[in-house]
C-alpha cells in the first residue's frame, strides 16, 4: 500500500460522524425532480462543503431542474499535452422520486446501524461518498489525473435537462464511478437495461352515452386496444418489456370519452432493440382502431443501456480488487433498472456503476442505507483511483 493510498483510507476512516451530518441535512432536504429549487438547495449544500475543502465549483445553469454542478481536483500528477481524456469522473444524482414535503413526514434516522429516509440510499449517500473522496485526494493528492465530481438535478426523470452535461463530462472522461446505491448483496452494478419513457394522446368526439352514443367516438376505447397492442411488444426472452403505467381520460361517466393518454415504460438490453420497438410503437398510435380517432406519441425522456466492453471489464476488475482491500467481496450484477451511467457507457467512457454505499428498497417507504458501508465504499473507491495507473487505464 503506498504513503497516499494509507492517508487517504485513514483518514476516511474518520469521517463516518461528518459524512452522516452531510448526509442527514440533504436528505431532510425536499428534492424531487420536480422541485427545482429543493435540489438546488441540495446543489449549494455540496458546493459549499467542496469550496469549504478548497475545491471549485462550477455550476451549469438548467432551466427547469436541478442545474449541474462540476467539483474539480488538480492532480499535480496528471499527464499534460492536452490529451481530453484525463478526468476521472465520479457521478450522482441530487434529485429524488418522492412529493414535497416527504422530508418533514419521515425524516432521517438511523435504527440498529441502519439510515432511513427519503433518497437516503438512492442516492444522496452516495452523494456525499463522492464529497468526501473529493476531499480526501484535495488533502493528500495522488490521483494519477484530475478528478471531475458530477452532482446532475434530473436522473428520475430520464435526465432531460442533465443528459448533454453528462455526455460532454463522459467525452473528457478517462473512467467514470457512477455511485449509485450498491446492491442488497454488496455488488456492484456492470450492466443495465436501457429505457424509453413515452406519452401517447388520444382525441375522440364528446357525445351523451345515453342520449346521443352513436356520435362519440371514444378515446379510451381507443387507448384499451392500443395498450394491447403495446404491451403485446414485450419479449422476455430478448429482455424487451412493455408496460403503460398510466393511464387517464374521459370526460364523466355519461360523455363519450373525448381524450385519452396513456404512459409507457420500455426497457431493452441491446441499443438495436430499441429502435426496432419505437418504431412499432409509432405504428400502434399511428393507427386508428376504431375509426375517427388521432394520437400522437411523445418521448418524455429516456436511458442508454449499460453493456460491458473490455474496457468497462477491466475497470471492474480493478475495482473488485480494490473494495478487497477495504474487506469488501463485491461481485457485479446485472439491473433492470436505468441509470446516467448508460449515457457515459454509450459515449465510450468505461463505466461501473452502483459503487455508492449499500442499500436498498429505493423509491418506497421502507428505503434504507448500512450506515456501516460508508466508510468501506469510499475508501475502495479511492483505492481503485489510486490503482488505474498501475491496471492500464
Amino acid at each position: 500500500m503506498s504513503t497516499t493510498e494509507s492517508e487517504i483510507t485513514a483518514w476516511l476512516a474518520t469521517q463516518q460522524g461528518a459524512m452522516l451530518a452531510e448526509l442527514e441535512r440533504m436528505v431532510n432536504t425536499d428534492g424531487g425532480s420536480y422541485d427545482k429549487a429543493g435540489v438546488d438547495q441540495v446543489g449549494a449544500q455540496i458546493k459549499a462543503f467542496c469550496e469549504g475543502h478548497g475545491i471549485p465549483v462550477d455550476v451549469v445553469p438548467r432551466q427547469n431542474h436541478g442545474d449541474c454542478l462540476k467539483a474539480r481536483v488538480a492532480s499535480p500528477g496528471a499527464m499534460s499535452g492536452g490529451n481530453e481524456k484525463q478526468k476521472i469522473v465520479l457521478m450522482g444524482h441530487r434529485d429524488t422520486v418522492f412529493p414535497k414535503g416527504e422530508p418533514t413526514r419521515r425524516p432521517f434516522t438511523i435504527k440498529d446501524g441502519i439510515a432511513y429516509g427519503p433518497g437516503v440510499a438512492d442516492m444522496k449517500a452516495g452523494l456525499v461518498m463522492n464529497m468526501f473522496i473529493l476531499a480526501a485526494f484535495q488533502k493528500f493528492g495522488g490521483a494519477p489525473a484530475d478528478l471531475l465530481g458530477l452532482f446532475t438535478g434530473d436522473e428520475e426523470i430520464g435526465s432531460p435537462e442533465g443528459r448533454e452535461v453528462i455526455e460532454a463530462t463522459a467525452r473528457e472522461a478517462r473512467v467514470v464511478f457512477n455511485s449509485e446505491p450498491g446492491r442488497p448483496s454488496g455488488n456492484v452494478v456492470t450492466g443495465r437495461k436501457g429505457g424509453v419513457f413515452s406519452v401517447f394522446d388520444i382525441e375522440g368526439k364528446a357525445a351523451h352515452s345515453g342520449g346521443n352514443f352513436e356520435a362519440g367516438i371514444s378515446a379510451i376505447g381507443e387507448l384499451a386496444a392500443k395498450i394491447t397492442a403495446i404491451h403485446a411488444l414485450t419479449d422476455l426472452k430478448r429482455g424487451i418489456t412493455l408496460n403503460v403505467g398510466l393511464v387517464s381520460g374521459g370526460q364523466s361517466v355519461n360523455t363519450v370519452a373525448p381524450w385519452a393518454q396513456g404512459q409507457i415504460d420500455l426497457r431493452y438490453v441491446e441499443l438495436d432493440d430499441r429502435d426496432e420497438v419505437m418504431g412499432r410503437i409509432h405504428e400502434i398510435v399511428g393507427r386508428s382502431f376504431i375509426p375517427g380517432t388521432k394520437a400522437r406519441l411523445t418521448v418524455k425522456g429516456e436511458f442508454r443501456p449499460l453493456n460491458a466492453t473490455p474496457s468497462s471489464d477491466k475497470l471492474f476488475r480493478l475495482y473488485q480488487g480494490a473494495a478487497s482491500a477495504s474487506g469488501l467481496q463485491v461481485e457485479g450484477e446485472f439491473s433492470g433498472g436505468c441509470a446516467d451511467s448508460g449515457f457515459t457507457a454509450a459515449i465510450g467512457a468505461p463505466t461501473i456503476c452502483a459503487v455508492g454505499p449499500v442499500g436498498g428498497k429505493a423509491h418506497s417507504p421502507e428505503e434504507y442505507l448500512e450506515v456501516g458501508s460508508l466508510v468501506p465504499r469510499a475508501q475502495a473507491m479511492a483505492r481503485a483511483i489510486l490503482r488505474l495507473e498501475g491496471a492500464g487505464l
